[in-house]
């Protein structure tokens, strides 16, 4: 039976005074593709927050493959193998392409996938090795998302975390990236997924969650969700 690569229990999560995530429990299969949903507000992204270490859970657990990480610091976690594609992409702007990839480089550590190299991030994505001597800022945005992926692959991540990975893009880069998350899953890599365009998220994921005013509302395997769906129409605003 394969392993959970990610697992929350009953995690509670505070901005200052203000109550954020409530208990909430989350499972990402090894090797599978996790869609967490909801709407503006829902604690998505608090929730990546939690697993990456930038905001400490107040109660209950997070483990990576059965190992707690719940409550240590980013850097011991992304050192356990995981690595997040922020919302708004976060890149470096003033640094090349090749740059950019370099300074997100790390070992490869036990149990990792096929290593990450700067020649297999540009054989994923050969806009980028077109563009390697290129500034970051002057890319598009398709390819700017791109370099955060290749970034975060850069890592050599066992779990991957994506915050809206289709924001701001145009209908055919939007493809374009679904289809790599796709790849990326299908080789193996265990990734969690945040994304406010439903349609891709039900195409592509293996398994949902919605977040409703931060709790879980719903968790399941995609191919039972329809865009009518109650727990879609009810928890997402989609009519």
């Amino acid at each position: 039976m394969a392993a959970d690569a990610l697992r929350l229990d009953g995690v509670h999560a505070y901005y200052g005074d203000s109550h954020v995530l409530h208990g909430v429990g989350l499972v990402c299969g090894e090797g599978r593709l996790l869609g967490l949903l909801g709407r503006n507000g829902a604690g998505k992204s608090t929730c990546m927050s939690t697993v990456v270490g930038l905001l400490q859970p107040k109660r209950g657990a997070v483990t990576l493959f059965g190992k707690t990480i719940g409550g240590l610091a980013p850097e011991r976690i992304s050192a356990h193998g995981v690595a997040l594609v922020p919302q708004g992409r976060r890149i470096f702007r003033s640094l090349t392409v090749r740059e950019n990839l370099v300074v997100a480089a790390q070992k490869v550590r036990a149990g990792s996938l096929r290593p990450w190299t700067m020649a297999r991030v540009f054989e994923t994505f050969p806009r980028l090795g077109e563009r390697r001597a290129q500034y970051a800022g002057s890319l598009s945005g398709g390819e700017q998302q791109m370099l955060a992926i290749g970034r975060a692959l850069m890592g050599n991540p066992r779990l991957l975390l994506m915050d809206e990975p289709s924001e701001g893009l145009a209908p055919q880069i939007v493809a374009e990236v679904g289809r790599t998350i796709v790849n990326l899953k299908n080789e193996g890599l265990s990734i969690v997924l945040v994304e406010q365009n439903i349609k891709l998220a039900l195409e592509i994921a293996d398994d949902i969650a919605i977040l409703n005013s931060g709790s879980v509302a719903y968790q399941g395997a995609a191919a039972t969700l329809t865009m009518d769906h109650p727990a879609i129409t009810q928890n997402l605003g989609v009519h």
